[in-house]
């Protein structure tokens, strides 16, 4: 049965209605950022790119680096701008746009965010890397969806009791990284660490400027969590609506995190602009 036009938004050109792609612009390895001024400095890298496009705060360049094609598109900050992306990527593979029908074969795509982080334990300095093994969600996206048993039960569980913060109507949510794209970026120079994707990145972070945040525990909750040998290492803004959808869709996604703050030492970094050019150059290595 045909997708409706009011579900399946296509613009005139034939393009998908936010991210402004045709299908065959998108390429099968797709590396997110949430600046859109990150997109270039990703594709500086690329020995050709071949497209340029963008509407609003969705950029895409795709091009070739050491002959493996991949699309590079910034999506913002927030959850609410992953469920976009990351729908409307899924739609561009897996939906033929002339029929409006899902395709019987289905595309699995891989796709790396490339981001910034806050790091909760002191033992996890600014300017190293960390890749998101779990990702628990405050924001509340994946309670919209069917999660068909894909989530990460256990941790949901565990994390809840150990906050005890459903009288505020916060109930997390917790899926995966892709296992074996998790396998393929792991270094021992690497972190790896549960992350939690925040609904917002002042109270909702435990930040305080004019406004008092209501949950007064709220680092020291997710700080001396623990599930198994696991620990929650950082924060921000994306990742466990990454891992949510794509799981539901059948995507390999993996967070990895450039960590410029430390919320428990009170540390900055002082090269943001390097750190994060380092963490690409070391993601775009392993991409090929």
């Amino acid at each position: 049965m045909p997708i409706a036009d009011s579900e399946l938004i296509i613009n005139p050109d034939g393009s998908i209605y936010h991210l402004n792609l045709m299908p065959e612009d998108l390429a099968e390895t797709i590396i997110t950022v949430g600046d859109p001024d990150r997109v270039s400095m990703v594709s500086d890298f690329f020995d050709a790119v071949e497209i340029k496009k963008g509407k609003r705060e969705f950029i895409t360049h795709t091009g070739y680096y050491k002959n493996k094609r991949i699309s590079v598109i910034s999506t913002g900050i927030g959850t609410d701008n992953i469920d976009i992306v990351f729908n409307e990527l899924d739609a561009l593979v897996n939906i033929d746009f002339a029929t409006r029908a899902i395709k019987e074969q289905k595309t699995a795509l891989t796709i790396i965010r490339i981001g910034t982080s806050g790091a909760i334990q002191p033992h996890i300095p600014i300017d190293s890397f960390l890749v998101s093994t779990k990702a628990v969600g405050l924001d509340g996206l994946m309670h919209f969806y069917e999660h068909n048993n894909l989530n990460e039960l256990a941790l949901e569980q565990a994390l809840t009791s150990h906050c005890n913060w459903q009288e505020y109507g916060i109930i997390p949510y917790a899926y995966s990284a892709a296992p074996k794209t998790l396998e393929q970026f792991k270094s021992d120079t690497i972190f790896q660490g549960i992350t939690v994707t925040n609904a917002g990145f002042y109270a909702p972070q435990g930040r305080q400027l004019r406004l008092r945040p209501q949950l007064k525990d709220f680092h020291s909750k997710l700080k001396s969590f623990q599930l198994g040998s696991d620990l929650i290492t950082n924060l921000e803004m994306e990742t466990a609506g990454i891992y949510g959808l794509s799981k539901l869709l059948g995507h390999n996604a993996l967070s990895m995190n450039a960590i410029l703050a430390n919320r428990a030492t009170g540390e900055f970094s002082n090269k943001p602009t390097e750190t994060v050019a380092e963490l690409i150059q070391y993601c775009l290595s392993q991409l090929t």
